[in-house]
């Protein structure tokens, strides 16, 4: 009965173009991240302005931009957003620049101050093993690969289950004899599947394939708790809304209730304090890491997903059996 029900809503997906529309969707992220992404952020060191009008820097880098007044300094920050300003005119040195993300403040800070001394306390080095590009590749690759689940399999699910709705294949299934959990089992196991193929191709494609055979087992498990998430997600709101417009309303509020803070907390410097309370946040995080190389080992993070999918499973098992009394 399983292998029956997986067959049948294979054939729903290919007939809906749901594989032509993924591998699509896998073709554009590779040609945005390939040709346009990684080319537009190949960003160069930042520019660093010196206003010392009592001369007090003695070994400074050619790299130093001097500046003779404090009004120059503005002048030529307002017009290099990126750029970092100091100002030794006092005992103390300022670092000036317009504000950006945490992070990105630090080093372009760390970065002035290398300029300044040629001390190794404050000798720039490289860390890590991501070049600049390797590091563009694997953020672009992480965010598509979330966005990719969270709204076009989210999405994928319920045109599926309402096409079979109209069809009367939940009606016809209501009367059979056979364990109601293999429907949403079997579905489950399909978009799952094809979830996984997605993120492997995605990985290989704009991570490169020495890099993402490292990488691929932490990504295929991160990969699995949010595609069974979002899947579980859909069937639940299909099965409790009438039909597709009703659910159009609510596919826009949950995609933005799940990307927006995540995107925001993750990559911007706004920081919402209770974020760290967010599920979404963690499962995001672990596929960004797990990008990177470092994968979740918090079992406490694998107790709490496996925790939710079950709870999910749940009541949307709950909400099948109802919808399946309807029909019946």
């Amino acid at each position: 009965m399983f292998c029956s029900l997986f067959k049948k809503d294979c054939q729903i997906m290919l007939a809906g173009k749901f594989f032509l529309v993924a591998f699509g969707s896998l073709i554009l992220y590779t040609l945005f991240i390939n040709f346009g992404y990684v080319n537009f952020m190949n960003a160069e060191l930042y520019n660093v302005y010196l206003y010392d009008p009592q001369g007090t820097q003695k070994e400074v880098s050619e790299l130093i931009y001097p500046v003779d007044s404090l009004e120059e300094l503005n002048t030529a920050l307002s017009t290099d957003a990126n750029g970092v300003g100091v100002d030794a005119s006092s005992d103390t040195l300022d670092i000036v620049f317009y504000f950006g993300s945490e992070k990105a403040d630090n080093h372009r800070a760390d970065y002035a101050l290398s300029l300044l001394h040629q001390e190794n306390e404050y000798t720039a080095r490289i860390v890590g093993t991501n070049t600049l590009e390797s590091k563009q590749r694997k953020e672009m690759c992480c965010e598509l690969l979330f966005i990719e689940i969270v709204a076009v399999g989210f999405l994928g699910i319920a045109s599926i289950l309402f096409k079979e709705k109209q069809m009367g294949v939940i009606r016809v299934h209501a009367v059979l004899p056979f364990k109601k959990g293999l429907f949403i089992m079997a579905k489950l196991t399909v978009f799952l599947l094809s979830d996984l193929i997605f993120a492997v191709l995605m990985t290989a494609f704009n991570i490169g394939f020495p890099d993402a055979v490292a990488i691929l087992p932490a990504v295929l498990v991160q990969t699995a708790i949010l595609s069974l998430i979002m899947t579980l997600t859909g069937f639940g709101c299909t099965m409790m809304l009438k039909d597709f417009r009703q659910f159009s309303l609510a596919y826009v509020l949950i995609v933005i209730f799940v990307s927006a803070p995540v995107f925001l907390s993750a990559n911007t410097s706004v920081k919402m304090a209770w974020i760290d309370l967010y599920p979404f946040y963690h499962v995001y995080m672990g596929l960004k890491n797990a990008c990177f190389g470092i994968p979740v080992t918090d079992p406490v993070y694998y107790i709490c997903s496996v925790g939710g999918i079950v709870i999910l499973f749940l009541i949307v098992r709950t909400a099948f059996h109802r919808e399946m009394g309807k029909e019946g």
